[in-house]
């Protein structure tokens, strides 16, 4: 009889935390996406929780009438480009680390995953000097640097534990057919490690494509600056514009609901595998 109540509470529970999971993770959405539909006298006169008085789309005129696209189109570079910079250097560090014996390859494994545990704010003064003096100070280069070094332990973590469970009858097998390192781990390696490459890479790009601080410091002229930094050109001295803040953080927000709607599946199969694996 315990184990049938037990069995009930569970049903009824389970339904129960996640609904509740569901509404505390999607009402801020919903909040924003309402005060993106306002207009500034509403925010002062009406509740913060009252519904938008008409379906009001000037402030994503507004938006995109600005510098919200150049925003998106230098996010949308610096973003790729670091990510294919870490999925390719992660993946060949893991394989190495993992496949490939040779002397302190354990020591290196370590002093890598050391770097997951370095506070990110740390590193900001010796990166904007060394940035300024390397001529990279306010260009792409500039960001995509420090943003592949953030992201890289972490990735190499990941990926090695994965590299770690392919099956030696392949490698040998390759190896007999007179395959070196490097095709191994091109034809073998990387392919099997597809779950955890796409863990990584979207791991990594939801990540990046929220940071704020590096892309403040690293970056001055409008025509160099990320996503995040949008919503400057609505705070005033004195007064901010929330409802195009609003649209602006509605429109941020829209290209990672694709991705992770598209690509949450990987990431489950991803994690689920790591964990398996491990």
């Amino acid at each position: 009889m315990k184990k049938k109540q037990g069995f009930k509470v569970s049903r009824v529970a389970i339904p129960v935390l996640g609904t509740f999971w569901l509404a505390v993770t999607t009402l801020p959405f919903i909040f924003v996406a309402f005060m993106s539909l306002k207009t500034q006298q509403e925010t002062f006169v009406n509740p913060v929780w009252a519904l938008p008085e008409s379906f009001n789309l000037s402030n994503y005129i507004e938006v995109l009438e600005g510098s919200f696209l150049i925003y998106l189109r230098n996010s949308l570079f610096v973003i790729s480009t670091s990510v294919i910079i870490i999925v390719l250097f992660s993946s060949m560090a893991a394989y190495a680390l993992a496949r490939l014996k040779f002397r302190f390859s354990d020591s290196l494994f370590a002093l890598i995953v050391a770097g997951m545990i370095v506070p990110l704010h740390v590193t900001l003064v010796p990166v904007y000097l060394m940035t300024r003096s390397m001529g990279l100070y306010d260009t792409p280069a500039g960001l995509i640097g420090p943003y592949v070094a953030i992201s890289l332990p972490i990735s190499v973590f990941i990926l090695t534990e994965f590299m770690r469970q392919v099956p030696k009858e392949l490698e040998e097998a390759a190896m007999l057919d007179g395959c070196g390192p490097f095709k191994i781990y091109w034809k073998i390696f990387l392919p099997l490690a597809g779950p955890g490459i796409s863990t990584v890479a979207i791991y990594n790009g939801i990540m990046l494509w929220n940071e704020f601080v590096f892309a403040y410091v690293l970056t001055s002229s409008a025509d160099r600056r990320t996503l995040p930094l949008a919503v400057w050109d609505f705070q005033g001295q004195y007064a901010s514009n929330v409802p195009a803040i609003m649209a602006v953080v509605t429109l941020s927000a829209l290209p990672l609901i694709i991705v992770y709607a598209i690509g949450q599946e990987k990431i489950v199969n991803g994690m689920m595998a790591g964990s398996l694996k491990g």
